[in-house]
Parts: C-alpha cells; sequence; structure tokens
C-alpha cells in the first residue's frame, strides 16, 4: 500500500525542508505556510522513500525526511514512473503531475548537505486539483 510517510515544509527556497504535523494543500496554490507554493506547475513537490534508499546505498546515512526539499515523502510508490496527467487521491486532497525531474541547482543548500540530490531525477511535482489535509500515514490512491 502506497502511503505519505511525512508532510514537509519551509519558508525559504533552495534549503531542506522540515516535517510538520499535517499540512493543508490549498487549489492554484500548494501546500499553505510553504515557500514553493504559488499559482504555477509545481505547486506541491513528491519524493518516495525508495529514492532516499538510493543515496544511502551510495553511503550517506540517516537522511532525515524533507532532506531533498520535498514537500510530501511518500512510500510504496514509484513515483517517477507516473505518467504527466495522472491524479493522485492523498489524505483529503487530489493532485494530478505536471513534472517528473527538475533542473538541479548545483550550489543549492541541498547538494551542500548530502553531497547528491535524488530530486532532480526521482522526483515529481503536481498543483492541486482538491483541497484538504494530508498527514503522516494517509493512503495514496492513483485515480487516472
Amino acid at each position: 500500500m502506497a502511503k505519505v510517510v511525512a508532510v514537509n515544509s519551509s519558508d525559504r527556497k533552495g534549503i531542506p525542508k522540515r516535517p510538520v504535523e499535517k499540512g493543508y494543500f490549498e487549489v492554484g496554490h500548494g501546500l499553505k505556510g510553504d515557500a514553493h507554493a504559488g499559482d504555477w506547475h509545481r505547486q506541491v513537490s513528491l519524493l518516495g522513500k525508495e529514492s532516499y534508499a538510493k543515496v544511502e546505498a551510495m553511503g550517506l546515512k540517516d537522511l532525515e525526511v524533507g532532506i531533498f526539499a520535498e514537500n510530501i515523502t511518500t512510500e510504496g510508490i514509484t513515483l517517477y514512473e507516473l505518467p504527466i496527467g495522472t491524479r493522485l487521491q492523498i489524505g483529503e486532497t487530489v493532485i494530478e503531475v505536471t513534472q517528473i525531474g527538475k533542473e538541479c541547482h548545483q550550489a543549492c543548500a541541498i547538494r551542500k548537505t548530502t553531497g547528491d540530490c535524488v530530486m532532480p531525477r526521482e522526483g515529481i511535482f503536481a498543483i492541486v486539483i482538491t483541497p484538504g489535509w494530508v498527514k503522516a500515514g494517509d493512503s495514496i490512491t492513483i485515480l487516472s
């Protein structure tokens, strides 16, 4: 079963995010209070624990969720294999995948901290279709 491991937020771009108890995802905006939220195609970012495991296998251990600046850390779903346009029910919200991976900022704090950033290769981005709350433990369902 695919599920949410953590919801993460930060007040600045380019830095790791910190876990929050739960997050409210707004249509046309993303995670309320997060620096990356806004009216654009990358309102919400997601990265799987499976991607964390790949980086840990390279020698980096005990990586905390949010270190790669993702809003939602997942488990049990291969995010980067989802086609653009896929809709996911996560907690109360529905999101739609708009982008797989991204351009890497070579000098970002994340790369300096971890030595590698898996987000540009395996992270996904989405817009909010249905607003609602998301928290750790919520299930993730592929809708289309």
